[in-house]
């Protein structure tokens, strides 16, 4: 057998469907499948309001992964976004989460996660350019 590689800079959503199946199927050799379970905050200035922030998120595998949290720029150090990452981490126990993971850029938020009890696992220095990207957990008292 001679495989052949091609390399490509289009779109190729049959071949995703492809790998992430095939991935998904060795994996299962090792774990069940997530019970992926989204969580979202939202923000609004008042009731019925328009969402002008909050967090987007998903429960799995026993943990909450804050995937984008936002506070518009007038909100910022009014505690807001520390009621929202707080209400998910709420819910995210309730769901029986035993932690939480993300991952931020030096130019975001890494020092209001920490914080709120977050720390450094891992990071990419230069990633963009003459910045880091850090990824962090946290684990909830049982």
């Amino acid at each position: 057998m001679n495989p052949k590689l091609e390399l490509s800079e289009t779109d190729q959503p049959d071949v995703r469907k492809l790998l992430y199946g095939g991935l998904a199927v060795h994996n299962r050799k090792s774990v069940e499948a997530p019970q992926v379970r989204p969580l979202w905050v939202l923000l609004r200035e008042e009731d019925r309001g328009p969402v002008i922030g909050g967090l987007m998120g998903a429960t799995a595998w026993s943990h909450l992964r804050i995937e984008a949290l936002f506070v518009p720029e007038r909100m910022r150090g009014t505690g807001a976004g520390k009621r929202i990452v707080e209400m998910a981490e709420s819910e995210a126990i309730r769901r029986g989460c035993i932690g939480a993971w993300l991952d931020t850029y030096s130019f975001q938020a890494r020092g209001f996660y920490e914080k709120l009890g977050y720390a450094v696992l891992g990071e990419i220095a230069d990633y963009p350019p003459g910045h880091t990207r850090y990824f962090m957990k946290k684990s909830f008292k049982q």
